[in-house]
């Protein structure tokens, strides 16, 4: 059996992320897809075009929603799919604060759905062997974790420009070094903000924001994320008796390319790899009932209470 998925929303990271790894994926299949432009819905591919967002739910051989809409869309129509019955895979951030993405999971606890937040990175075989690295105390006791995701847009008439859409840096790039923060701290339980620096573009978004923290009263961690500096990923882990940093490959969107870390200056090396696909391919096995790994309900609520202090701090 297949999982068949249905999209709404036919954006740039649906076309050639998203709608090409439902394609190649095991245990999947591209059965509908809804946008604004009918035209657009078909470009990925699908079985079907629905006219509407409304249509595609109220399709009965539906069994789960991707949801690549604007920010401030997430809410409303994760909770509608869930209320049709749908499993659902929505891009991240999941919710514009902690409160809407906690009610978004009752919702799907509610009407017994499944419901992933789409942090495709996090699926990545070398993302998980970092934190199996840590875990298993091979760099010591964790110190400290330096991150960077920036570049310089050229976005125009772009929600992430809008802060009413859910726009700026952090909540489009810093979530995914948050991310990172919960899953090598055990959640990251107890944070505090030691500096933070904005700028703040003339659309009234955060277009850096340069923000030191400390986890657990023992780590310290360093990210910047900007659509204004230069283009540079960055991911390292230091701890008492050595260091884990990426090397080939994007440190959070490496994507169709080998890539590698170096443990204490030992290169492993990683094939070349889709955690568009692995995202699929393990989010269509829970829903069928079979194994896979899945991002959980306590990071992104962990997730998204962080950014909100972030968000909301002087």
């Amino acid at each position: 059996m297949a999982v068949n998925w249905g999209f709404l929303g036919a954006g740039f990271v649906a076309i050639r992320g998203l709608a090409p790894a439902v394609h190649k994926s095991r245990g999947a299949t591209l059965y509908a897809a809804a946008s604004r432009e009918e035209q657009r819905s078909s470009t990925l591919e699908p079985e079907r075009v629905h006219a509407t967002y409304d249509d595609l739910l109220a399709d009965e051989h539906v069994d789960a929603v991707y949801i690549s809409l604007s920010n401030s869309q997430h809410s409303e129509w994760v909770v509608k799919s869930l209320e049709a019955g749908k499993h659902v895979l929505c891009e991240k951030p999941l919710g514009m604060n902690a409160i809407e993405t906690a009610a978004m999971f009752e919702a799907a606890t509610l009407h017994d759905r499944l419901l992933v937040e789409a942090v495709w990175g996090r699926w990545h075989p070398r993302f998980a062997r970092m934190v199996q690295l840590v875990t298993s105390g091979e760099i010591g006791v964790i110190e400290h974790i330096e991150t960077a995701f920036t570049f310089i847009s050229e976005m125009t008439d772009n929600y992430r420009l809008n802060p009413a859409m859910g726009g700026g840096a952090l909540l489009d790039v810093g979530g995914y070094q948050v991310h990172a923060w919960v899953a090598l701290t055990q959640g990251a339980a107890d944070l505090s903000i030691t500096q933070l620096e904005r700028t703040i573009g003339p659309t009234g978004i955060d277009l850096t924001t340069d923000l030191r923290v400390r986890i657990n009263n023992n780590i310290t961690a360093h990210s910047v994320s900007s659509f204004a500096l230069p283009s540079h990923q960055q991911f390292i882990v230091r701890g008492s008796h050595g260091q884990i940093s990426t090397e080939v490959g994007e440190s959070f969107t490496t994507w169709n390319e080998t890539s590698s870390i170096l443990v204490n200056n030992v290169r492993e090396e990683f094939p070349v790899t889709n955690a568009f696909v692995e995202m699929v391919e393990n989010v269509s096995g829970v829903i069928e009932g079979d194994s896979g790994w899945i991002v959980s309900r306590a990071d992104s609520i962990r997730v998204a209470a962080i950014l909100d202090s972030i968000a909301q701090h002087p």
